[in-house]
């Protein structure tokens, strides 16, 4: 069996916990990040810079060269920014989503060549509930992540007569560093908002710091792994799958009250 796995964003948070699984269950394990890790890790580890199309490239032929295969690319690598739309700038919105999302694209498109070589093979995509139910103060982050929706919804029709199985995983409020490493707006208050942006991202961080365990995301990735067939949409736990059925049945007044007066007011 073809045991060979790629895991982006493994420094720290989710992408640890998936590599450190998957790596305790005997898969061969890849973790690369931005960034030089913390601590030494038992999976191995490659620095590589995933918003740079080049360094991209660069890995993946090494890695063909060195492994051959691969049966999943696990596309974890995220950020998070927080702020009002009208204060957040240009270069902000870019970075997450060249984080987010284009660094999922470049990923995949890198690593397709393989993947259809080493079939059947996955590509799972670490997406989020925010994505469907759009937070206040947040609005970049869900927007990264309903574009990782429809970037794996649209990617698994293309690659369907690969057997190369995609899937988007949506987690909702998790317990890492991710919390502690959002990039907050400089303006949390003004004679506009008053003090609403501050009470949205402090109840945002209440809620992920009580979040479920990043080991439960893991547990997660590593059935989907052992699947034959992926759907292409997979919430993480009967609350959050809850709370995206009625978002599909509830009237959309409704769900953006609620929302408004969770996050927005």
């Amino acid at each position: 069996m073809n045991t060979n796995v790629i895991v982006t964003g493994a420094s720290s948070g989710i992408g640890f916990a998936i590599a450190t699984l998957l790596h305790n269950r005997g898969y061969n394990v890849m973790g690369i990040s931005r960034t030089y890790p913390k601590q030494a890790y038992e999976f191995d580890y490659q620095l590589v810079d995933i918003t740079q199309e080049s360094a991209i490239n660069t890995f993946a032929k090494a890695y063909e060269a060195s492994h051959g295969s691969l049966f999943a690319l696990i596309n974890c690598a995220g950020m998070g920014i927080s702020g009002a739309i009208e204060h957040t700038t240009l270069n902000e919105a870019r970075k997450i989503f060249d984080i987010n999302v284009f660094g999922s694209f470049m990923m995949s498109k890198a690593f397709i060549p393989l993947l259809r070589s080493s079939k059947p093979s996955k590509i799972i995509n670490i997406s989020s509930v925010a994505s469907d139910l759009a937070i206040p103060f947040q609005t970049f982050y869900s927007m990264t992540k309903a574009s990782i929706n429809a970037f794996t919804k649209a990617l698994a029709l293309e690659l369907k007569p690969f057997d190369i199985g995609v899937c988007a995983v949506l987690p909702g409020d998790t317990t890492t560093g991710f919390t502690k490493n959002r990039e907050k707006s400089a303006i949390l208050e003004d004679e506009n908002y008053g003090n609403r942006i501050r009470r949205s991202v402090e109840r945002m961080e209440k809620d992920e710091q009580n979040g479920k365990n990043p080991m439960t995301v893991a547990l997660v990735v590593a059935r989907l792994l052992k699947r034959n067939h992926v759907p292409a949409m997979k919430a993480v736990g009967f609350q959050y799958q809850l709370f995206l059925v009625l978002n599909k049945f509830l009237p959309r007044q409704w769900v953006q009250s609620i929302l408004y007066k969770l996050y927005g007011n």
